[in-house]
């Protein structure tokens, strides 16, 4: 069984057991978060794909851990008029463990 959740402006498929990153969100490491989001859901051949959602499904998971990517580098610069900055960014993300798909 796997869903496709919409959080962070991102599409993210996710079966139980899974653990992944996405775009942060509040609470500390062993909170229980809720996703109401479904966009499709998907068990053995029987698929349900909403309008835009899947009405009465839900995607549980628990938080792992509040962590930061990689870093980027961001370089900005005029040319010919002495102007350039560099600068980094490193995005929040939250690790999360997908424990429950219901419908």
């Amino acid at each position: 069984m796997y869903a496709v959740i919409r959080t962070g402006g991102k599409q993210h498929r996710v079966s139980e057991g899974d653990v992944l990153a996405i775009e942060k969100v509040a609470g500390i490491k062993g909170d229980i978060v809720h996703f109401n989001e479904v966009l499709m859901v998907a068990k053995d051949d029987d698929i349900q794909v909403g309008t835009p959602f899947v009405e009465g499904a839900k995607v549980v998971g628990e938080i792992v851990a509040q962590v930061k990517a990689s870093k980027i580098l961001v370089f900005k610069m005029k040319r010919r008029k002495g102007y350039h900055k560099k600068m980094g960014h490193r995005q929040p993300l939250t690790r999360m463990k997908v424990k429950e798909i219901s419908l």
